[in-house]
């Protein structure tokens, strides 16, 4: 069996992605406690809810980034052919 090697550069890049999408959660968050008049203490309380939906983002942009390599992939095969 072949070892599976992860390069640095893919991990930095997956870890920035779920970073903004943890931002973002957070963002959305502060603008409904905002929005809603809510007490600030539930900016930690629903850190769960947070939590769930920056992973929800992240999983949403997995969608146009894979489109986005599919075409990279073919577009960049097409041009090699020439």
């Amino acid at each position: 069996m072949k070892d599976i090697v992860i390069k640095g550069k893919s991990i930095r890049t997956e870890l920035f992605v779920l970073t903004g999408a943890f931002t973002a959660a957070c963002f959305l968050n502060v603008y409904a406690i905002v929005y809603y008049s809510r007490p600030w203490t539930e900016l930690f309380t629903s850190l769960g809810y947070i939590v769930v939906t920056s992973f929800a983002i992240y999983f949403i942009l997995w969608v146009p980034r894979l489109v986005f390599l599919l075409l990279k992939k073919i577009y960049g095969n097409f041009i090699r052919k020439k």
